[in-house]
């Protein structure tokens, strides 16, 4: 009886799961970001000077080089032709009181507000020491840095930045920047404190 009763609620499960209608398939859903060429991107910055972007060591010396002299403007042309239009500056940090803090900027706002400040006080920033690592057309550079406010002085700040880099089969740009400073509770990793 048991076994026949099974056997009437398959067949009852079975001929349930026949009627179901088919379900339709998805649509597909177009990504709305547009896809870029190197050519497309191209044109949505300034020129670059082409040493500044034809390996990773010359566009981590030209992103360095552009933000640092002595107070005044910058050359943000200069800067601009180094990022992808999209590019994002994001600080991690810590407060007086321990708790931490996150600023990000766009392109437009790093330059806003990197400019307010570099007007009014010289500022001068090098890599101690850079570490890529590459997979396909990225790279990521951990690279500690350090800050004075003139040549030869001792710095003032030091941390890691964290670059993101892209090449697109005809030069280098960067994608992000990323960074935290030094405190001493976040000190240097052995590492990163001189040129390997």
């Amino acid at each position: 009886m048991f076994a026949r009763t099974i056997a009437v609620l398959i067949l009852l499960t079975l001929t349930a799961a026949a009627q179901k209608p088919a379900q339709q398939p998805l649509p597909e859903a177009k990504p709305q970001a547009p896809l870029m060429s190197p050519a497309d991107l191209a044109t949505k910055v300034p020129a670059p000077k082409p040493e500044d972007v034809r390996s990773i060591d010359a566009i981590m010396h030209a992103a360095y080089d552009v933000i640092s002299g002595p107070a005044g403007p910058r050359d943000w042309n200069r800067f601009r032709s180094l990022f992808l239009p999209t590019a994002c500056f994001t600080e991690v940090g810590k407060q007086p009181d321990g708790s931490s803090y996150v600023i990000t900027w766009s392109v437009d706002n790093f330059v806003r507000d990197a400019g307010i400040i570099f007007s009014g006080e010289p500022f001068y920033e090098n890599a101690i020491a850079n570490q890529p690592e590459t997979f396909g057309g990225m790279t990521q550079v951990l690279s500690s840095y350090e800050s004075r406010h003139n040549p030869g002085e001792k710095p003032f700040q030091r941390g890691v930045n964290s670059f993101q880099l892209l090449n697109d089969g005809k030069r280098w740009w960067v994608v992000s920047i990323f960074w935290d400073s030094e405190r001493p509770d976040n000190p240097l990793p052995a590492k990163l404190t001189s040129k390997q």
